[in-house]
């Protein structure tokens, strides 16, 4: 035990709990950085405002697997985070978001920057508390670590008021929370489950993010590799396998590309892990396969019969429950060869596939195609490159494999169903603290690229050298496609005023170019590597056609909602 006040003990538990960044941006000088100044292992990143600094951490937890930490000040500071919070809790991300509060002698005078913030936190937050007791900040801290990892991941917010914040106690010491702590699935659930899919002709895993925060990735290869199962992802679920395997087949619902779309519902069992099957994932709940049946596994029972109705439904940690179902295949005689068959003419479907693409996607059409952007970033950058998904008409072809492909396990930051546009543009400067040895590149439009291209500077100040290849509609093309829909009835979708992205990174310190030639596209993608290898952020800003639209985008919309000219 030592004299500490309140932000010197929150310091304590993060450097105890092996925190190396707080993202975010400081508010009055006392509050959480002054004690940060005093840390030797952890940094605070200067995030331009606030919910860039949630974004950061939701990217850096993504990418590293470990908990993110943001700060936001209070009133303001506060809403400036609530969006980030709300797509941190949809995507189910483990963070640490700590703030600070009015003082209690001043609360409902009203004090300065007063607000209900705990009031806010509550709906989008696994726990939210504040501390009225500095005695009391460390089991605060151990409790959000292990609340905010353990069972369902999620973030977790703590504020402390600010005259209690500033009282120097006898403070207790600090002791690491524990996590991840795993559970089984119910023994008679999981031989259940065994049994259907023993008994399947043409069974598909469905790996949602569920499986990321699991760290399944051995659990997931082995059911592809040794048992023959195909696997397709939700957008949260993409790196559980690498895309190279031959059996790995790309995203589900409005992602999905038209192989991975026959095989899915050809399929007799869905096997769906960590996932909510949610909306865009599931084609509005309608593609279903005729007459398959579904075994949903989920660490949370609330997910449980919420849409979809399971014939086996499994409550439990998605590695531990896939490593009991391997067991249990294990002691079945020759399940390692009943699927094979039929494997290995997927995997020869797959060859063709890609090589339909890749033809496909050669276009010397101008405007530039998207596709052959994404294919010739996939093709210059290769292996080892993490990819941080945006959300709009563009950006959404880097969702579709083979146009990109997902090469390595684990290299893939997408956003949750929320989208909230510029997470990913913030997003990718925390994946690339997180993983400094790895490319990361964030494939974004140009209307979410607008919202958070303020954290350039941000990018190099942290010596983060992302690249933005920025796919420029100058529309915010989804809304546009829906007023295509309408009749052509365009308003506030169209930037007849855009700023000249590569001067704009030029002079925040990073790389910058402008292309409108298809055949510039690989030497540009190649400079701006050159320019990652030299520490430089790049932003890539390619001219392309708002119209062209992955074929899962434009099934979805045809097919489910009755569009005509999507």
């Amino acid at each position: 035990m030592a004299t500490k006040d309140s932000w010197q003990a929150v310091v304590a538990a993060l450097e105890a709990e092996g925190v190396e960044y707080v993202f975010g941006m400081p508010g009055t000088a006392k509050i959480l950085y002054n004690a940060l100044y005093d840390s030797k292992t952890v940094r605070a990143v200067h995030s331009r405002e606030q919910s860039s600094g949630v974004f950061m951490a939701m990217g850096y937890s993504r990418a590293s697997g470990k908990h993110g930490v943001c700060y936001g000040g209070p009133g303001p500071g506060m809403t400036n985070l609530m969006s980030g919070l709300l797509e941190a809790y949809a995507t189910c991300t483990p963070l640490i978001v700590l703030s600070t509060c009015v003082s209690t002698e001043l609360e409902g005078l009203p004090g300065f920057q007063e607000a209900d913030q705990l009031s806010m936190a509550k709906p989008v937050t696994k726990w939210a508390v504040r501390v009225n007791d500095p005695r009391r900040v460390p089991w605060a801290m151990r409790r959000a670590f292990s609340v905010s990892m353990n069972g369902k991941p999620g973030p977790v917010y703590i504020e402390i008021p600010f005259d209690i914040s500033l009282k120097v106690v006898d403070m207790p010491d600090y002791i690491p929370a524990k996590y991840p702590i795993r559970c089984n699935g119910s023994p008679g659930d999981v031989q259940d489950a065994v049994k259907v899919i023993a008994e399947s002709e043409r069974p598909l895993l469905v790996c949602g993010g569920g499986t990321i925060l699991s760290q399944a990735y051995e659990e997931v290869s082995s059911l592809a590799d040794v048992y023959h199962i195909p696997v397709m992802t939700s957008a949260s679920g993409r790196g559980i396998i690498s895309e190279e395997n031959p059996l790995a087949l790309g995203l589900t619902g409005v992602y999905c590309t038209n192989l991975g779309r026959e095989i899915y519902l050809q399929s007799d069992l869905l096997i769906t892990v960590g996932t909510r099957n949610e909306q865009f994932e599931t084609g509005d709940w309608k593609m279903f396969p005729e007459g398959a049946k579904l075994i949903h596994i989920d660490i949370d029972p609330f997910e449980m019969q919420r849409n979809w109705i399971s014939d086996v439904p499994v409550v439990g940690d998605a590695k531990t429950v896939l490593a009991d179902i391997i067991q249990g295949l294990s002691a079945i005689p020759g399940s390692e060869l009943r699927w094979k068959e039929r494997a290995d003419s997927i995997a020869r479907a797959k060859a063709v596939y890609e090589r339909e693409v890749g033809e496909e996607c050669a276009t010397p059409a101008v405007p530039i195609a998207s596709k052959r952007v994404v294919k010739e970033l996939n093709d210059v950058f290769g292996h080892d490159t993490v990819l941080v998904n945006e959300n709009g008409s563009q950006d959404v072809w880097s969702y579709n494999y083979p146009y990109y492909r997902v090469l390595d396990a684990g290299c893939c930051v997408p956003p949750g169903n929320q989208t909230c546009m510029g997470a990913g543009v913030a997003g990718a400067i925390g994946a690339k603290l997180a993983r400094p040895h790895r490319k990361v590149v964030c494939v974004t439009g140009d209307g979410a690229f607008q919202m958070y291209m303020r954290e350039l500077p941000t990018a190099v100040q942290n010596r983060a050298p992302v690249t933005y290849v920025v796919l420029n509609n100058s529309y915010l093309g989804w809304v546009r496609l829906h007023q295509k829909e309408l009749g052509d009835r365009y308003i506030c979708t169209s930037f007849d005023v855009e700023p000249d992205y590569a001067q704009i990174a030029e002079a925040s310190g990073c790389y910058g170019e402008n292309v409108s030639d298809p055949e510039m596209i690989s030497p540009a993608l190649q400079r701006a590597l050159d320019a990652n290898g030299r520490g430089i952020p790049a932003v890539l800003n390619f001219k392309v056609d708002w119209t062209d639209i992955p074929v899962g985008l434009a099934y979805y919309y045809r097919t489910i909602h009755g569009y005509k000219r999507i």
